[in-house]
């Protein structure tokens, strides 16, 4: 009976959502939440960040960000494009940048430690534009909201039958086993994911998709050690950089009629 029970609460969970295609032909869940939903919580989260870390003062450089990202953003779909896109430059010595649903970018100005040049900055943020156009945040918030519904239940029933503590303990545990092993190696795969979305769409923007090597190489140096690959929400930083390298020759191209086009950004 409880096995029925937990197979019931596993098909709620998932029945509640739907499937759709990433970009790259993978079956996504999504569903949690509504688009308005997650440009809502983009939107806050975005306010949230501007409240709390001061932007740079510096309109060379700030500019130069706003050139990368209106390069990038008019090579997406229309649906993207009409966003109404928005960018900040953070001043924090992270090498980081972040997209979130309804168009809002947020770069650190630590990432012009790593990005050397506007082919590699477009990089970072092709790749984090990649995670908003691939649904990433939607995918993460419907699996997120599926693992904890099935912990939850399977909690009250160790509960019902032997007590709190075994409750507590199947909770606990489930979580870590959620996270490492449903969680993250999903995280893993949008990592993937959006390199693959970001080094096409900056090949398309007429940036250099070569330039995404040097860029990781440049972050693999200044990143310093890192967790074991199956508890890091990334990929191994040498298989990403052999993909890069043999996705940006079959990409090789796609930037040639860019660039015919006249597709040339002359960021800085």
């Amino acid at each position: 009976m409880k096995t029925l029970l937990l197979t019931f609460a596993i098909a709620a969970a998932v029945g509640g959502c739907a499937t759709t295609t990433s970009p790259t032909g993978r079956t996504q869940y999504v569903g949690a939440v509504s688009q308005q939903q997650l440009n809502a919580l983009g939107a806050q989260a975005f306010a949230e960040a501007k409240a709390k870390t001061p932007q740079s003062g510096d309109a060379r450089q700030t500019a130069y960000v706003r050139c990368v990202v209106n390069a990038l953003v008019r090579e997406l779909p229309a649906q993207w494009q009409s966003t109404g896109w928005e960018t900040a430059l953070f001043v924090d010595k992270e090498p980081n940048a972040f997209a979130l649903p309804g168009g809002k970018v947020g770069v650190n100005t630590g990432i012009f430690t790593v990005a050397r040049n506007q082919d590699q900055l477009a990089t970072v943020i092709a790749h984090e534009i990649g995670h908003v156009v691939s649904r990433h945040h939607e995918e993460r918030i419907t699996r997120q909201a599926g693992a904890q519904g099935v912990l939850q239940l399977v909690g009250a029933l160790l509960g019902s039958r032997y007590g709190q503590g075994a409750a507590d303990a199947a909770v606990q545990g489930g979580g870590v086993l959620a996270q490492t092993g449903f969680l993250l190696p999903g995280s893993r795969a949008q990592e993937s994911e959006a390199d693959v979305v970001g080094q096409q769409l900056m090949a398309r923007a007429g940036f250099d998709p070569r330039e995404a090597v040097n860029l990781w190489q440049n972050m693999i140096t200044a990143g310093g050690s890192r967790p074991p690959e199956w508890l890091s929400t990334h990929p191994d930083p040498q298989s990403r950089l052999g993909e890069l390298r043999d996705r940006a020759a079959g990409l090789a191209p796609v930037y040639a009629q860019a660039r015919a086009s006249g597709r040339r950004p002359n960021c800085g």
